[in-house]
């Protein structure tokens, strides 16, 4: 307790007999009232630069109340400029129902959604036990039970949600069904076909994009290898879904579909499509 690396509390040895016996320096001394050293200080300005980080989300909101208290702890100095950013998209339509739902799946609300995909003139209303939320491509979908369409693993963007109402009819129903741990891994993204299957998706990377490739993921399930210099081969097990198709199509002509067949040739296809547009626009 002595010690610098300690508590560096004063304390009083007294000596009876073989015994030896330590008290605080001054009675009125508590550990419980010590200010923070400086390993804590750091630790805790550490710990207000991450939350700061998700002010504006509707979820948290009560980091905004929590963090004026934490800055008491913390030592009056000029705190540094930013030195990171998470990849959020603040700006998203819908971001402030996030809340909203986050409290509905929390304390188990049934939900009446007024809802308009991007493919309908006009919105639908459903009803959704809400039981899951989660973040793809800086957009959030919320999953849940459709009762309408006995579908356990409906999935909305939330961006998309006209209006939401809580029903004061419909009672609960709680999760049973779904392992939300297990559920996204088979797939990239948020879409699960129905009746999807895993399959054995092999792509070729070139070039810069193949040495990206290996330090960067695309799937749980990847494996890699490398063919020659340029090219490397990345093999994944996973359900085919639009997501998956999207992604490799934002590698452009630096990556080549081995199999399965299907998707090779979808890929072919929408690469023809586009080139043909812009063929047109240039006449």
């Amino acid at each position: 307790m002595e010690s610098g690396e300690g508590w560096q509390v004063e304390l009083d040895r007294h000596k009876e007999g073989r015994k030896v016996y330590y008290r605080y320096a001054d009675p009125s001394f508590s550990i419980s009232n010590m200010p923070l050293n400086e390993m804590e200080i750091n630790q805790l300005k550490s710990a207000f630069d991450i939350l700061s980080q998700f002010q504006g989300m509707p979820q948290f909101g009560w980091i905004n109340e929590l963090i004026p208290k934490l800055q008491l702890g913390i030592a009056s100095e000029e705190r540094p400029d930013a030195i990171f950013e998470f990849d959020n998209n603040s700006y998203l339509k819908g971001i402030e129902r996030l809340g909203e739902l986050y409290q509905a799946i929390y304390y188990r609300k049934v939900l009446i959604v007024e809802y308009q995909p991007y493919e309908n003139d006009t919105p639908f209303t459903l009803t959704i036990h809400p039981y899951f939320l989660k973040q793809y491509n800086n957009r959030w979908f919320v999953f849940g039970l459709n009762p309408e369409k006995e579908k356990y693993d409906w999935n909305l963007a939330i961006d998309r949600i006209v209006t939401i109402h809580e029903s004061q009819e419909d009672d609960y129903i709680t999760n049973s069904f779904i392992d939300w741990e297990e559920y996204f891994e088979d797939i990239i993204g948020v879409t699960k076909p129905v009746d999807g299957r895993v399959e054995k998706v092999v792509l070729r990377f070139l070039g810069k994009t193949a040495k990206y490739m290996v330090t960067k993921p695309i799937h749980g399930s990847q494996r890699s290898k490398w063919l020659d210099g340029e090219t490397l081969e990345v093999t994944l097990s996973v359900m085919l879904n639009y997501e998956l198709e999207r992604l490799i199509l934002s590698y452009a002509d630096s990556v080549i579909v081995d199999q399965p067949a299907s998707l090779a040739g979808n890929i072919e296809q929408r690469l023809s499509n586009a080139a043909l547009q812009y063929a047109q626009m240039t006449h």
